[in-house]
């Protein structure tokens, strides 16, 4: 069902100066800041040759990535991100399952343009996984 791993992400106190690491010390192709409202993120992606890194800051009140980086003030992994042919399928296939979604259920429109759900970590080994479709 899963393809292939589309981003990690990883939750950061300081956008700039992690954009600045992975440009300055890595040598990688950093994106533009990107606010995305509905998820109360901005991001930054960076650009590897086989995958993407979503670095991830709070934006506005009561973001998710606010209390994450109260539990983990110099920041880490949040989530891995697959992809999916079609998203409505594998969210019936999961929820079958007995996997959790989280939300309302429906797939949201994330930061590629495309629909995203996210799935509970307890039922993905401690880790929150996002689904994006194709």
């Amino acid at each position: 069902m899963i393809g292939r791993l589309n981003h990690v992400a990883i939750a950061v106190p300081d956008l700039e100066a992690a954009s600045a690491q992975y440009r300055d010390t890595l040598g990688a192709k950093v994106g533009s800041p990107q606010d995305e409202p509905d998820h109360g993120v901005t991001v930054v992606f960076i650009e590897l040759p086989n995958t993407k890194i979503e670095l991830l800051h709070p934006l506005g009140e009561g973001s998710p990535i606010t209390a994450f980086l109260e539990k983990n003030p110099s920041g880490g992994i949040h989530h891995v991100c697959y992809e999916v042919e079609d998203i409505l399928a594998a969210r019936d296939k999961l929820q079958a399952t007995g996997a959790r979604v989280l939300g309302d259920g429906n797939p949201k429109i994330g930061a590629h343009g495309k629909p995203v759900l996210f799935l509970h970590p307890k039922d993905f080994t401690g880790t929150l996984v996002e689904l994006e479709q194709v």
